[in-house]
């Protein structure tokens, strides 16, 4: 086992987070901890398990992955875990995941009786990994001394503080991703615009981005989202994976786009306006760069989503473009290692942001926010991670924040 040294500015210290879940383990009399979400695997393992995976941490020591027997050498290579901490599960007598995990609880950790956390609730997005009840009931029938507690909360309430390897993997990936928005706008300046489709946009970003070192246009919404004229105003605007369709001369452009460095997300939209530009669509986009401009100014430590989003629609409503707003200006940042609700799991709606949650200083959040105006065919998004400060915020992508308007 190795981690990196100190001097390396990604530098993460895992067995540190293995010993703060422990600690949390020992406070609420947890012998085992099953963990199944994608971001537990992540935020422990330092690895990617696109494959239904599961971590077990025991009181003390080492945690022990199991992912598809096919991807777990890739896993331990690219984890600080050994490979005698990385096991594979397989459709065979004994090898598929319930035995082997549970054989391995009761044998290899000699834990028979005793008290397993482990992680259920909602999601709004697929790929999560709570535990399903088949998995839930096939546990409990293998290991049927032990009594099963829902602990999701440990990992959660770790993980919402981010240290600053992580923090610097997050400025990386956003250094990725305004390199794609530069090969963007290259592309479609001077005319180059003509005849390109939304699919070409997200492939000539992808490329730059690739190039730039990521290594996955993360988004589980179609990956590179782009949208053009009206698809630019469909109400929500939240989701736009591109299509065939041409850009077009006086009409919007969205590019929302996305990159992973050491499994830390960017994610930055930017707009433009294929000229001719009318007077009525620049009023829209001096809209929208003012509600972003002020939401950027906004956030610091010790507000909250509730306080910020009423400052935001009361200040639209006074410039008169609140009918546009879709009314939400964040969200968590993705899903590998880290939350999409943001905050702990404390509020009125079970799983979703507690809208009173008082940020704190390193907490790291999308500033996420639509404008739609769909019966004008025209809309903007702004999404770009920010680190919460003392007294301000720091907006990862340093793209500029503007609506061109493109010749």
């Amino acid at each position: 086992m190795s981690t990196k040294p100190q001097r390396d500015p990604y530098f993460i210290d895992f067995p540190k987070r293995v010993s703060q879940i422990q600690e949390k383990m020992a406070q609420e009399d947890i012998d085992v901890y099953l963990g199944s979400r994608l971001r537990t695997l992540s935020w422990v393992t330092d690895a990617f398990c696109p494959w239904r995976s599961y971590i077990i941490i025991p009181a003390e020591g080492l945690p022990t992955a199991f992912t598809f027997v096919i991807d777990a050498a890739r896993v331990a290579d690219d984890s600080w875990l050994d490979e005698d901490h990385v096991l594979g599960y397989a459709p065979l007598g004994g090898m598929n995941q319930i035995a082997q995990i549970s054989d391995f609880i009761k044998e290899e950790l000699g834990v028979k009786k005793g008290r397993i956390g482990f992680e259920s609730g909602l999601s709004n997005y697929l790929p999560e990994g709570n535990m399903t009840l088949f998995e839930y009931e096939s546990f409990k029938g293998a290991l049927s001394d032990c009594t099963f507690v829902n602990a999701h909360h440990i990992i959660d309430e770790l993980a919402i503080i981010k240290d600053e390897g992580t923090i610097n993997r997050f400025r990386e990936a956003s250094r990725i991703v305004d390199e794609g928005h530069k090969a963007v706008k290259e592309a479609i300046s001077k005319g180059g615009w003509k005849n390109l489709t939304e699919t070409e946009i997200a492939g000539i970003a992808a490329l730059a981005m690739r190039r730039a070192g990521s290594v996955w246009e993360w988004s589980f919404t179609g990956g590179n989202e782009i949208a053009s004229g009206y698809r630019t105003g469909l109400a929500g605007g939240a989701c736009t994976p591109p299509t065939t369709r041409k850009l077009q001369a006086g009409q919007p452009l969205m590019v929302d786009i996305h990159a992973m460095f050491k499994l830390a997300l960017g994610d930055h939209a930017h707009n433009y306006l294929i000229g001719p530009a009318t007077d009525r669509q620049l009023w829209h986009a001096q809209n929208f760069i003012d509600i972003v401009s002020l939401t950027l100014k906004t956030y610091r430590a010790g507000i909250s989503p509730v306080s910020l989003g009423e400052q935001m629609m009361d200040f639209a409503e006074e410039k008169g473009f609140a009918e546009y707003m879709v009314p939400g200006f964040e969200h968590g940042i993705g899903m590998l290692g880290d939350e999409w609700r943001i905050g702990p799991n404390d509020g009125p709606f079970a799983f979703w942001t507690n809208p009173d949650h008082v940020y704190r200083e390193n907490e790291v959040l999308i500033c996420a926010m639509q404008y739609a105006c769909p019966e004008e065919d025209i809309g903007f998004r702004y999404e770009n991670p920010i680190v919460i400060k003392k007294d301000k915020c720091e907006a990862l992508s340093r793209f500029a924040l503007r609506v061109e308007v493109i010749e």
